[in-house]
């Protein structure tokens, strides 16, 4: 049986063939931004899952969970963000809600131990997380907040995501909220004109430190990373800065949105993400500061990191022409920079798809991909592994859950989610990129694998 027999075997719902295109052949737009299927199988996360990604990383706050001790475990040190001092964001709190607690309300149990984990950590600020079974059972969660932050004298803030109320969307939402809240109440004395915040990097693997060395080199003054190695004081003086980068466009336009109303703080959308988008990310914030030593040291960085790295790329690039890729990560703005990153390295993209794409980032996938590939929205695991036979790739780029997915199909996987330990932001970031996507492709392994087998006897 040969890939596309064994893939038409795999099925699709019904229900979900608006959410599934090709480039090229489908005259109308992909279907996005509503909630899984039920019986699907979503490769996405529950709301409460999606505000602790985005908030985990300040590092100096203390984060506490108002539920079941398996929400907790779910989501303990979810991402590879590294600290460059405190490090209570690594610690997992929670509330433990046990069937007494059900039945009789969490609320003072809530308010116990926030007092004992405040009294014994001296966090600069405490988020809680409501939980389905808090949503369910209706806990006052802000009022005990307001309560203990006035005890206390810190911010102490309800993060309002109940895992049932949407996608993981909503819970980038609750955290872009809960960000919010801590803003304008502290001075912005002392800031440059020519700051910024970079919004939406989590320092995977210490990729915001490479970024704020990059503007550091430009002239430009980073207040705030939301929240890569976050703080809670450089957050409050957030809104001080005179523009907002945004990368994770999924999880942060929220909040650039409402500094924008509130604050007058215009943003623009940037990647990290390979040699095109990295140095266009540079040049964007140089060029709106409109400063010529700015723009002129900026010029001076990228010429010198793309003379690092280009015979690195030339090198792989040798070997990797003409393989193809699948690719499925949290949000379509990411997917943009990887087909450009796999095209430098002579690479298709055969299958592309997001958890969290809207339609203006389909339709962009639509243009940017070659005719024929397969884009697809909230895919399931058997759907995914439907695109891999059926396109016969040579590796996939996914997170953890699409890990499983690469390897039974005998397909090399490359991890580019938020539980990776390496750093594949800027110009240093896509050389390791580089060097492992050509370590996984040409590795002999793949000769041996049934998927190749069968290829081979067919050929």
């Amino acid at each position: 049986m040969n890939a596309a027999s064994r893939s038409a075997a795999l099925p699709v719902l019904e229900a979900r063939r608006p959410q599934i295109s090709r480039a090229g052949s489908d005259s109308g737009t992909v279907s996005c931004e509503k909630k899984s299927i039920a019986g699907a199988v979503s490769q996405r996360a529950c709301v409460f899952c999606g505000s602790r990604v985005v908030l985990y990383p300040v590092a100096d706050a203390l984060h506490l969970i108002h539920g079941p001790i398996g929400c907790a475990a779910y989501t303990w040190d979810i991402r590879g963000a590294l600290s460059s001092g405190p490090e209570l964001h690594r610690m997992s709190f929670s509330t433990d809600l046990q069937e007494i607690d059900i039945i009789s309300g969490g609320e003072r149990k809530l308010y116990r131990s926030l007092l004992e984990l405040i009294d014994k950590y001296q966090p600069k600020a405490a988020f809680v997380y409501s939980t389905c079974v808090v949503g369910v059972i209706g806990d006052d969660v802000s009022a005990v907040c307001n309560m203990v932050g006035k005890e206390k004298k810190i911010p102490v803030i309800a993060v309002h995501s109940e895992g049932f109320k949407g996608t993981k969307k909503d819970g980038y939402a609750a955290a872009c909220d809960a960000l919010a809240a801590l803003m304008g109440k502290v001075s912005t004395d002392g800031i440059s004109k020519q700051s910024i915040n970079i919004l939406g990097d989590f320092n995977i693997a210490g990729e915001t430190w490479i970024i704020k060395e990059y503007y550091r080199r430009m002239g430009v003054e980073v207040v705030a990373t939301m929240t890569g190695d976050g703080r809670i004081d450089e957050i409050r003086r957030a809104h001080g800065a005179a523009l907002n980068v945004v990368q994770c466009s999924g999880s942060m336009t929220r909040l650039a949105r409402f500094m924008e109303e509130q604050y007058g703080i215009p943003y623009i959308r940037a990647s990290y993400i390979g040699v095109e988008d990295t140095a266009k990310a540079l040049y964007d914030v140089a060029s709106f500061f409109g400063d010529a030593p700015v723009l002129e040291r900026t010029k001076q960085l990228v010429r010198e990191k793309i003379d690092e790295i280009m015979p690195l790329i030339d090198i792989c690039r040798k070997d990797l022409s003409g393989k193809k890729a699948a690719v499925y990560v949290g949000g379509a703005f990411k997917a943009f920079s990887l087909i450009k990153s796999l095209r430098m390295l002579g690479m298709e993209t055969a299958v592309v798809g997001s958890q969290t794409g809207n339609r203006q980032d389909y339709e962009v996938l639509q243009k940017l991909c070659t005719p024929d590939t397969i884009i697809v929205d909230d895919a399931s695991t058997l759907e995914l592994a439907r695109f891999v036979l059926e396109k016969d790739v040579d590796l996939f780029i996914g997170g953890v859950k699409e890990r499983p997915i690469a390897y039974k199909l005998g397909v090399g996987f490359c991890d580019h989610n938020h539980e990776r330990k390496t750093a594949l932001a800027g110009f240093e970031g896509m050389a390791n990129f580089a060097r492992e996507v050509h370590a996984t492709v040409t590795s002999p392994i793949w000769r041996f694998v049934p998927r190749r087998n069968t290829r081979s006897s067919e050929t």
